[in-house]
């Protein structure tokens, strides 16, 4: 990966520390844990991520875990119908100094101002309250009366949406979408899991939770993914795959022509490679290869790729299109 020993032996000590955050995690959580690796992916890249699930899936209790876990700071934010702007970012209110009888605005800081941000339902708020969030999202800062507020690092938005409610929402543009590195889909449990989660929430918790990481430490991490290096081949697959999605492309599959009007743009080329580099790192490799760029092909793209009217009709979503197309786009010189 580099000469610098000091990254080789971060890389090592990552390794170790992401066994503890699983089995810290794993005393609350029973399963989900591809769900948990995908989490901690888009922290260490730096990215953000869409959680999609019905009600009931601990997707909260695992949010909130995580960041106690890690020694974040941890906000939850229910979006509503009337929740405003300045509910999100903050708000400025008059303050009178009594002893010299003036007045003057003081800035209080919002939810916001946390490292992990947990936008529950963010669908269930207009447009203009969206975009006060991602606007967060994009720059880690926040605006308010011509005031520019950093915030603090790592910054971690997860938002949830609930697939099976659709009366009453705002679903999020693809433009939004977008800034969101991975859309998750958090399943329902398997039979014995189902099980094991009744037997341990139905009585009285037993267990404390150890911190592993610290926000210093992420931060730190985070610049480490980036100095990984990556071969000009596996970058030229990740782009082949992305480029793959898009109906006007030349040479674009015919099942791509069929059912995509339009296709990711070169943000899921980049996060394609960061998500590989940050699972080579998680799993103690010096540097990623094909499996790695294959395994966030299906959560960097399936909020990307905007499927057409065939598509509806053919009972076709985006889980399947990306499956068609890891099958049809190989690796140059594979056949």
């Amino acid at each position: 990966m580099t000469e610098n020993n000091s990254d080789l032996q971060a890389v090592e000590k990552l390794n170790q520390a992401y066994t503890k955050i699983t089995g810290e995690i794993a005393k609350v959580i029973v399963g989900q844990n591809k769900v948990i690796e995908q989490l901690l992916i888009a922290l260490l890249s730096s990215g953000h991520c869409l959680l999609v699930g019905v009600p009931g899936l601990a997707k909260t209790l695992l949010i909130s875990t995580l960041a106690n876990v890690l020694d974040l700071k941890f906000n939850r934010i229910q979006f509503t119908p009337d929740l405003m702007p300045s509910d999100i970012t903050g708000t400025e209110i008059i303050e009178e100094d009594r002893s010299v009888g003036t007045r003057s605005f003081r800035f209080v800081k919002g939810p916001v101002f946390a490292n992990v941000i947990l936008a529950d339902e963010i669908n269930r708020t207009p447009p203009k309250t969206q975009a006060a969030l991602l606007q967060a999202m994009q720059e880690h800062e926040v605006t308010a009366a011509g005031q520019t507020y950093k915030l603090d690092e790592p910054f971690f938005v997860l938002a949830t949406q609930n697939p099976i409610e659709q009366e009453g929402t705002y679903p999020l543009p693809e433009a939004q979408l977008d800034r969101f590195m991975f859309n998750i889909y958090v399943d329902y449990p398997s039979d014995t899991e189902e099980q094991t989660i009744v037997r341990t929430t139905t009585v009285m918790p037993d267990y404390s939770l150890d911190k592993i990481l610290g926000s210093k430490e992420i931060t730190a991490l985070q610049q480490l993914i980036r100095r990984v290096p990556v071969s000009d081949h596996l970058i030229g697959y990740a782009v082949d795959i992305v480029r793959a999605t898009r109906p006007d492309h030349d040479g674009a599959l015919d099942f791509i022509k069929n059912w995509v009007s339009w296709g990711a743009g070169p943000r899921a080329s980049q996060y394609l490679i960061l998500a590989a580099k940050t699972r080579a790192i998680l799993d103690g490799r010096p540097t990623p290869g094909p499996d790695d760029v294959r395994f966030a092909t299906l959560p960097v793209l399936r909020h990307r790729i905007v499927t057409s009217f065939n598509a509806e009709a053919d009972g076709v979503d985006t889980t399947t299109i990306v499956g068609k197309l890891l099958e049809s786009v190989k690796e140059k010189g594979k056949s």
